[in-house]
């Protein structure tokens, strides 16, 4: 979905730059290149504006992110944190948020969450998604084990370095 805030509406090709007067725009260059960026990204949208453009692409309709569909040629849904930092403690290991941001246990409002407790975790597996700027990274688990507790709150903001979930180890 391409919109474009600023503009006119043209009932050929959705929305058009207006013209100028040699007929040759520079913003329609610019558009052409930051479609490009997000085409050639695993970003879910972006946003831009300078003082003659204004434009928000994204990937999904209304900004939801869903889980990626299995195919050979499909881009990756959001891009990937690396493993969140960890510590292990005497009641189970404990995965920590990697940045601030927005915690979610699911890729989209009404989906299942990635994880319950009791669910057996496997190394670089899905646990939620932090948004931060606008992105959506999945936090991935570090061990293998089985999710003991739950530790941030659906939709809160969380800190960096604040306890999301504990893990018992697998031995």
């Amino acid at each position: 979905m391409i919109r474009i805030v600023s503009g006119t509406e043209n009932s050929d090709n959705g929305f058009e730059m207006p013209a100028t007067d040699d007929d040759f725009d520079p913003r329609i260059d610019k558009l052409k290149a930051i479609v490009r960026i997000l085409e050639d990204s695993t970003l879910a949208s972006l946003e831009y504006e300078d003082e003659d453009i204004e434009v928000r692409l994204s990937r999904y309709p209304d900004g939801q992110v869903t889980a990626p569909a299995v195919s050979v040629d499909a881009p990756a849904v959001v891009p990937t944190a690396p493993p969140a930092p960890s510590a292990a403690t005497d009641d189970g290991h404990v995965i920590k948020s990697p940045f601030v941001g927005t915690f979610y246990r699911s890729p989209s409002p009404d989906a299942d969450p990635f994880v319950e407790v009791g669910t057996a975790v496997e190394p670089e597996q899905a646990l939620c998604i932090i948004e931060a700027m606008k992105l959506m990274n999945h936090i991935e688990s570090d061990v293998r084990g089985v999710v003991c507790e739950v530790l941030a709150e659906n939709g809160k903001p969380v800190e960096f370095g604040q306890p999301l979930f504990k893990i018992s180890v697998a031995s």
